[in-house]
C-alpha cells in the first residue's frame, strides 16, 4: 500500500502548511531595485501607481475593508498614512477601488 494512502486527507478547513505562517507585523516592504531603463517615463509613473495601490488596497483588506463602496478616499489616505506611505492621489484612490472590486 503506497505512503500517500496511510495520510489521512486533511479537513477542507484544516491548513496543509507544514509550520505556522508568521505576520510580521508592523509590514516592512522588501528591499527595492531600480526598475530596468529604456521604457518611457509614463510606464514608471503608472507602474509604480499600481504597486501603490495595490499594497493599499491589500492593507485595506487586512484591516476588514472589504467593499469597494466601504473605501473612501479618507480611509484610503488614513490607511496610507497608517502604513507609513505617502498620501495617494485621487486617481490611486480610484486605481484602488478597481482593484478592490476586480479582485473577486
Amino acid at each position: 500500500m503506497p505512503a500517500a494512502a496511510l495520510k489521512p486527507k486533511p479537513f477542507p478547513t484544516q491548513s496543509t502548511a507544514q509550520h505556522p505562517v508568521l505576520f510580521d507585523s508592523p509590514y516592512e516592504p522588501l528591499t527595492k531595485r531600480p526598475l530596468a531603463a529604456g521604457r518611457p517615463r509614463e510606464w514608471y509613473v503608472s507602474h509604480n501607481r499600481r504597486l501603490k495601490a495595490m499594497r493599499l488596497a491589500i492593507a485595506l483588506l487586512d484591516s476588514g475593508v472589504y467593499l469597494p463602496a466601504q473605501a473612501s478616499d479618507a480611509t484610503i489616505r488614513t490607511t496610507a498614512q497608517d502604513i507609513g506611505m505617502r498620501p495617494p492621489s485621487d486617481t490611486t484612490c480610484h486605481m484602488v477601488r478597481a482593484f478592490m472590486r476586480y479582485s473577486r
